[in-house]
């Protein structure tokens, strides 16, 4: 579908909350009410949109991604910490091919795993693994750029086996999507640490960095 590989999040329910918290802020003596009902991040000159959030958002955390895919040894793909554990090469391409929920989530009002079943994109080296994240990540900076604020309001569910898996908001499936990348590219690290291959900083220096 729309060339993407589509993830029933095997490893991530508990299912997201199916809609955005709203809240009201009252703002001192010239007594106006603030009414968000949806994040809005402000900057110096400009008050972003929630597409823009998400954009801005995509590109500072696919810094981080890129970094900690680049470390991905060809040669450990098939190891996995545990039997029931996936092989860093399932995850590694699991982290590349989440930007391309973005595309999809806008471009469907539903994923029917029935109908669609999964299938991991193969990938058999590190330079694979990083045109795979790429050509996702690009097409989920697109999307975000094409699209239109009311669709983040729009429905969308994900079935499989008959059974609604997911119902929320598309605005909602794109904050799993990218919180999902968070998660499983420190997961990720993990796999890095256990095989003895330095991982890069996150949100700051990690004890690699500190001891280069």
């Amino acid at each position: 579908m729309y060339g993407l590989n589509l993830n029933p999040f095997p490893v991530i329910l508990p299912f997201l909350h199916k809609k955005f918290i709203s809240m009201t802020e009252n703002l001192t003596a010239i007594g106006l009410s603030l009414v968000a009902v949806f994040f809005v991040a402000s900057t110096k000159n400009k008050t972003m949109n929630m597409l823009e959030v998400f954009a801005q958002e995509l590109e500072q955390e696919s810094h981080t991604t890129r970094k900690m895919l680049e470390r991905v040894p060809t040669d450990k793909l098939d190891w996995q910490p545990h039997p029931k554990s996936m092989t860093l090469r399932r995850l590694a391409a699991h982290v590349a091919e989440l930007p391309g929920w973005i595309g999809m989530t806008f471009n469907t009002s539903e994923l029917n795993f029935d109908n669609n079943p999964y299938e991991p994109q193969v990938i058999n080296s590190k330079a694979e693994l990083m045109d795979f994240f790429q050509r996702s990540l690009e097409g989920g900076k697109e999307h975000l750029q094409k699209a239109h604020e009311d669709q983040l309001a729009e429905e969308w569910q994900m079935l499989e086996g008959g059974q609604v898996m997911y119902k929320g908001s598309k605005g909602a499936v794109i904050r799993m999507a990218i919180s999902q990348i968070i998660h499983h590219r420190a997961q990720l690290g993990v796999y890095l640490r256990l095989l003895d291959i330095p991982i890069p900083g996150s949100y700051g220096p990690s004890a690699d960095d500190e001891t280069e």
